[in-house]
């Protein structure tokens, strides 16, 4: 799994950096190296961490 994909837990916002009109999307789980994440406009996502480094979004 790619080291940035190691901190997220569920709850957190990130963004997908080949997909960037799917919006900002709440980590759902992780399991393994299997990311579901809810994108505002793309809906429930299920990303293979160790191909895809999701960006973790810190704003207030």
């Amino acid at each position: 799994m790619h080291p940035m994909n190691a901190i997220l837990e569920p709850g957190m916002l990130v963004r997908h950096p080949a997909q960037p009109d799917w919006g900002l999307g709440q980590v759902q789980s992780v399991i393994g190296a299997r990311i579901t994440v809810n994108f505002t406009e793309a809906g429930k996502v299920v990303i293979d961490g160790t191909r895809v480094e999701l960006i973790p979004v810190f704003e207030s």
